[in-house]
C-alpha cells in the first residue's frame, strides 16, 4: 500500500473494539497502538509510565491523586510539569508523531481528534449489544454479569468525560465518526472486513 492512511477507533467497553482495531492494523499493513501508547508518551516525556496508565482516559485523577498528597500539588513540579492536561499534550504529541511516520490504527485516547487535521483518516466507533458486552468482561475479567454491568457503566462514565472534555465532541455519538459499526451483527471478523471495504472504498485502495 503506498497511500499513508490513519484510522482511529473509539469503543465501548466489551465491544471487542480493540480486537477489531488489531485486524484492521493487519489487514492495511499498519502499525498498532492502543496501550503501546502510554509507554511512547512516557518515553517522550520522561514521566514514569505508571502516571500515564492511571490517567489513560480518566478524567479526575490528578485531582483526587493531589488531594491526598496536597504538599506535592504545591511544589514547582506539580505547577510547571505535571498536571493532566499536560499529560494529555504529551500523549497528543506521541500520537502526531508516530501517524507522521507510517499508516497507524489508533484506538481511543482522543487520536480522532488529535489528528483532526490529518490527511487519508478515518474515525471508527465499535459497539455492541449489552448483553455481548456483559458476557466478554465477564469472561475477560473473571466477574458476575452484575459485577460486569458495573464495570461497564463506571469505565464509560470516565471514557466519555475524558473524551467531550478533550475533544469537545461527544463519546460514542454517530456524529462524531466516520463510521460507528456493531459487532454483534457480524462478529468480530466481519465488523473488520466490512471497515476494510469501507476504507477501501473511501480511499480507492487497490489491494
Amino acid at each position: 500500500m503506498d497511500k499513508k492512511i490513519i484510522i482511529t477507533v473509539g469503543r465501548q467497553i466489551g465491544s471487542g473494539g480493540h480486537d477489531v482495531a488489531r485486524l484492521l492494523a493487519d489487514m492495511f499493513h499498519c502499525r498498532f497502538y492502543d496501550r503501546e501508547l502510554l509507554n511512547l508518551a512516557a518515553k517522550e516525556s520522561g514521566f514514569c509510565e505508571k502516571f500515564f496508565e492511571q490517567n489513560d482516559e480518566h478524567k479526575g485523577f490528578f485531582k483526587s491523586m493531589f488531594q491526598m498528597h496536597g504538599s506535592f500539588a504545591e511544589g514547582s513540579f506539580y505547577r510547571n510539569e505535571f498536571s493532566q492536561e499536560n499529560l494529555f499534550k504529551f500523549q497528543s504529541d506521541a500520537i502526531l508523531r508516530a501517524a507522521s511516520e507510517s499508516s497507524c490504527v489508533f484506538v481511543g485516547r482522543c487520536a480522532d481528534y488529535v489528528l483532526r487535521d490529518m490527511p487519508n483518516k478515518i474515525d471508527v466507533f465499535i459497539t455492541a449489544d449489552i448483553d455481548d458486552r456483559i458476557r466478554r468482561v465477564s469472561e475477560r475479567k473473571g466477574c458476575t454479569p452484575e459485577q460486569a454491568r458495573k464495570a461497564i457503566a463506571n469505565g464509560e462514565s470516565d471514557r466519555s468525560s475524558y473524551y467531550d472534555y478533550y475533544t469537545g465532541k461527544r463519546w460514542g455519538h454517530s456524529d462524531s465518526y466516520d463510521l460507528c459499526v456493531n459487532t454483534s451483527i457480524l462478529g468480530i471478523q466481519g465488523t473488520a472486513e466490512l471497515i476494510r471495504e469501507f476504507i477501501r472504498s473511501t480511499f480507492e485502495l487497490q489491494f
